[in-house]
């Protein structure tokens, strides 16, 4: 019987591998293509309409992308755009998720309903956009940060996180003589950090795709974020004429410089991933250890 187990077990495991190796397989292709694609030749590119190893390697979609310092000052301008707008989005979301997540707060339920009815019902764009003239943010990078400074949704999963908190380590705290903003940052938050790092990362992402924000707030296109300035350039290379240059070259094809734009657009943000991850792994072994 053991035996049996034994082989079963590893038919099993065999079966699973070869399943999760398929998948996995499947989600990775489409960006190898990409990232073949922005690296080969516009005649390789489109002789097969599917690269992964380039036969001739190519650096024209980025040569024309990095052509001008504008794309290094638009980069600069949604590093500090996401940093700045991430740490002031979890900054106001924690004290919210905490708030709300006492038992003993008075209103309660409606200050939740009303996060909740959020999350179905909105101004829309033109009373969004009229808020943000009246407050005098056009134009301005703040515009880019304060109307979506806090996700109801990225609230909830943190109030959610931190009831799931023993009250015996807050109310233990009281006893000592500590405050509520010391409760917070001194043990709530340090026993959440799994969800602060995933939350983070929503964040994140949601500031450095920052598109339709800056085509509506900002007038100035020196002020631009390195997504509507990479879509600018595709714009500028889709209406190119591909028969020759100034210089007498041939740029590269249209399809490249898409695939250059998207590996230039996502791989800051898959650079900070594994970063959280480790973050995702001590902040669970801090909670399991404390908790």
């Amino acid at each position: 019987m053991v035996e049996d187990r034994s082989i079963s077990g590893k038919i099993y495991a065999a079966i699973n591998f070869t399943l999760l190796a398929i998948i996995a397989l499947i989600t990775v292709l489409p960006f190898v293509h990409v990232v073949a694609g922005s690296f080969t030749t516009s005649a390789e590119l489109a002789a097969n309409k599917f690269v992964l190893i380039p036969k001739v390697w190519s650096l024209d979609a980025y040569k024309f992308i990095f052509s001008t310092n504008t794309i290094f000052k638009a980069m600069g301008v949604s590093i500090g755009v996401t940093v700045i707008g991430t740490l002031f989005s979890m900054f106001i979301t924690a004290l919210m998720a905490y708030g709300l997540s006492r038992k003993d707060l008075d209103g309660r339920n409606i200050f939740n309903f009303l996060v909740v009815f959020t999350m179905l019902f909105n101004g829309g764009m033109i009373p969004t956009f009229l808020i943000v003239k009246e407050l005098g943010l056009i134009d301005s990078y703040a515009a880019l940060i304060l109307p979506s400074a806090i996700s109801a949704f990225n609230m909830i999963i943190l109030k959610n996180f931190f009831q799931n908190i023993p009250e015996g380590l807050e109310e233990s705290a009281k006893i000592d003589g500590c405050s509520d903003f010391g409760i917070l940052f001194k043990i709530v938050l340090p026993l959440s950090m799994p969800a602060i790092a995933t939350i983070s990362l929503f964040y994140a992402v949601t500031y450095w795709n920052t598109y339709m924000s800056a085509i509506l707030y900002l007038d100035d296109s020196a002020k631009w974020p390195i997504q509507v300035l990479l879509r600018q350039i595709v714009v500028l290379a889709s209406g190119m004429d591909h028969s020759s240059t100034l210089d007498g070259t041939v740029p590269p094809p249209d399809q490249t410089i898409k695939m250059a734009v998207i590996v230039v657009a996502t791989l800051p943000i898959l650079m900070v991933y594994p970063y959280l991850q480790k973050h995702f792994a001590k902040g669970a072994m801090l909670g399991s250890m404390k908790g």
